[in-house]
Parts: C-alpha cells; sequence; structure tokens
C-alpha cells in the first residue's frame, strides 16, 4: 500500500527508503515556479484560478500554486510562509504602479520587464562604517503581523495529516540579506578590506533572522516537519568566497542559527545554497544541516553526483538536482524524463533524495517539460518492496 506524501517525505529525511522518491515543488521561492511559466501549466492543464504569488510579493515573480495544481504534479510538501508586516505590504501596494518595491530591510527592486524585477537599491552600500550600522534603521522582527496567520494554518493542514510541511520564513537568511544591504560585490570587498565591517553586519543581520525565525517556530515549530534556511555561497565552477573566509566569517553565524533552530523544533532543517559548495559539505554535516538544496549540477564539482552520494550521503539528504540551466528550459520531454531517471538512479539509490528543480522553474520552461519530470518520477521513482 502506497505511503501517503507525509510519510514518505518522512522516511526520506529519516535516512529511510520509501515507496517513491518525494516531489518537492512551490514549498518556497527556491522549490518554486515563476509565474509566466506557470501561466502556461494552468493553460496546458484547462485550469483557471485568481493570480496569486508567494510570500504576497509579486515583485518575486513566484506563483503561489493552487492546490489542484499541486495534486497534479503529486507534490508531497506543502509550505509554511511568512508575511512582510502590514504596513510594509500596505506601503508597496499603494505606490506608483511600477515603481520601486522596498521591502522591511530597506532594500529596493526596480521593473526590468513584465513579470521581472531586480535587485536595485542597497542601502548600506557606500559605508564600511559600523557607526553607520548603529544608527540604521534596521526591521521590527517583532511585528506580529509577520506571524499572525502562520498557527491557524500550520495546525489546519498538521491535523489534516497529508503532507509534510516546510517552513520557509522570507528574507530570512543572514548573509544574503547583507548581500541586500551592501550589494554582492561591496560585500565581499568589505569582507576583505573591513572584515570587522563584516562581522559586526553578519551579527547584525543573523540576529534580526534569528529573532524573526523565533517568532516563526513559536508557531508552527511543533507541527511542522522541516525548516528551510540558505545562503547562496557558490558560483558555476568555485565558492564565492574562499573555505578560509567562509569559516573565519560565516561559519559561526551560520552554526549559531542552525543550532537556535534546532532548539526550538524537532523539524529537519533544510539549507539551500546555489553553486558549486562541494568543498563546503563537511562544515555543513558539522553543522547539523540534515538537507541540501539545490544541488546545481551544472556547477563544478557537484556535477559529480557518484561521488557526492558516496561521500556525503550518509549524512545528508539531497533535495533538487533536475536541471534548470539546459534541460528543463531547452530540453525535449524524452531528454527531461531521461535525466529524471538519471538523477534517481544515483542521488536515489537506497533513499535520501527528494525531487526538485534546481532553483526556480523560470519563464522559460516550457510547461509541457514540467509535466514531463513530475511524470517520470511516477514511471521511475518508485522503490522495489
Amino acid at each position: 500500500m502506497p505511503l501517503t506524501s507525509r510519510e514518505r517525505v518522512l522516511a526520506t529525511i529519516n535516512h529511510e527508503v520509501p515507496d517513491r522518491v518525494p516531489i518537492v515543488i512551490g514549498a518556497s521561492n527556491a522549490t518554486g515556479i515563476k509565474m509566466p511559466t506557470y501561466r502556461r501549466l494552468k493553460n496546458l492543464l484547462n485550469f483557471e484560478a485568481p493570480e496569486r504569488y508567494l510570500y504576497d510579493f509579486p515583485e518575486l515573480g513566484t506563483a503561489l500554486l493552487d492546490e489542484p495544481i499541486l495534486e497534479r504534479l503529486r507534490v508531497d510538501v506543502r509550505g509554511v510562509l511568512d508575511r512582510e508586516p502590514q504596513h510594509i505590504l500596505e506601503r508597496n501596494a499603494n505606490r506608483e504602479p511600477d515603481s520601486m518595491y522596498v521591502n522591511s530591510w530597506g532594500g529596493g527592486v526596480t521593473k526590468a520587464g513584465p513579470d521581472n524585477w531586480f535587485p536595485s537599491y542597497h542601502p548600506l552600500s557606500e559605508t564600511h562604517s559600523i557607526e553607520d550600522l548603529e544608527t540604521y534603521p534596521w526591521p521590527d522582527m517583532d511585528d506580529p503581523t509577520r506571524v499572525a496567520h502562520v498557527r491557524a494554518e500550520a495546525q489546519k493542514l498538521h491535523q489534516e495529516n497529508k503532507y509534510a510541511l516546510m517552513g520557509t520564513p522570507w528574507l530570512a537568511f543572514p548573509v544574503e540579506r547583507a548581500y541586500e544591504m551592501q550589494r554582492m560585490d561591496k560585500f565581499y570587498l568589505n569582507m576583505g578590506r573591513h572584515p570587522d565591517f563584516v562581522v559586526e553586519l553578519l551579527k547584525k543581520t543573523g540576529a534580526l533572522c534569528k529573532t524573526l525565525m523565533g517568532h516563526f517556530l513559536d508557531e508552527c515549530g511543533d507541527v511542522i516537519d522541516i525548516v528551510k534556511i540558505g545562503d547562496d555561497l557558490g558560483m558555476q565552477s568555485s565558492l564565492m568566497l574562499s573555505p578560509k573566509m567562509y569559516r573565519n566569517y560565516v561559519k559561526p553565524i551560520h552554526a549559531d542559527y542552525v543550532s537556535f533552530i534546532k532548539s526550538k523544533t524537532k523539524a529537519k532543517v533544510f539549507f539551500h545554497t546555489d553553486g558549486d559548495v562541494f568543498p563546503l559539505l563537511p562544515d555543513f554535516i558539522e553543522m547539523g544541516i540534515d538537507i541540501l538544496n539545490p544541488i546545481q549540477t551544472s556547477a563544478g564539482k557537484m556535477s559529480n553526483l557518484p561521488e557526492l552520494k558516496k561521500q556525503f550521503g550518509k549524512d545528508l539528504i539531497f533535495c533538487g538536482a533536475i536541471d534548470t540551466h539546459r534541460v528543463l528550459p531547452f530540453g525535449s520531454p524524452e531528454e527531461v524524463r531521461a535525466e529524471v531517471k538519471r538523477i534517481i538512479d544515483i542521488l536515489g539509490e537506497g533513499g535520501g533524495y527528494m525531487l526538485a528543480s534546481v532553483h526556480t522553474i523560470l519563464e522559460d520552461v516550457p510547461a509541457e517539460n514540467v509535466l514531463a519530470m513530475v511524470d517520470a518520477v511516477e514511471e521511475f521513482g518508485w522503490y522495489p518492496r
């Protein structure tokens, strides 16, 4: 008899062999679908519904998937999301059309085209002064409107007991918030030239992320199964920073964050980081990270899936790996199907793998390829009994 979706995910994240490979789509931006592709998918499936966006944030561009679509895609996880403070949502709803969206951290995004917004304003980009950190108007993470809805939504899903629940508080990633404050190139320049400033900046963003996460987990930490955090640290062929710099400046923030989360919930920690982060995987395991996403198979050593499974499969659950660089946007449905089989044969051997795309399914992915991806799991993802 097949497992329920929740049973399937729980078996997988506990390093047991489920009945089939779980599917993770739509629970967060990192596993989401951009709105243009989602429109095409709904059209292909003859499904009509109003457009809704993840985190009530149209400028993110990621669709909030409708339940009938989630069911058709055989998704085994449902997301539990926070919101930006009510006054931030109201301010942006009433701004001039297509003008800059400014979030609660003070970072801004500007419209670059239809359904496409790009980070353009970084409020601390011109400073490396610790005094400026002390006077900056940091966001209020105690604002109750961020999490006022979370308990009821999480409890309802938990009582239904159909799907695994992934808590995905938004804008709660310490390094990425530092990127947003400074701009990525300025942040790394300061890491080399003004490390004391970077240490204080990361302490500040880390503390604020912990405060938000604490409130979020107070609401739902007892009923969720997975909690998502992350920080992008890799590029196509290397890390963005040296392993030494990571261990000196960033790892203490991440280790403290993971420890804090584990003190508040029994949920497994899902860590999202793009690019070739192979050299940091032992650090992630040491910190207590349970699930690694998105397994960017086009990036450096992360493409060596047999080695990845051999070295780290006993300690990490892998989530992702379906290529969004070439296969999903440019491959035929048959090529997508073959890639899903390849990934499952390697990462899914003996369990320990949840299927998802490598980050968000972008605007250039045909809807037919989304269906080919999930339907291939039905064909190739079942474990023998």
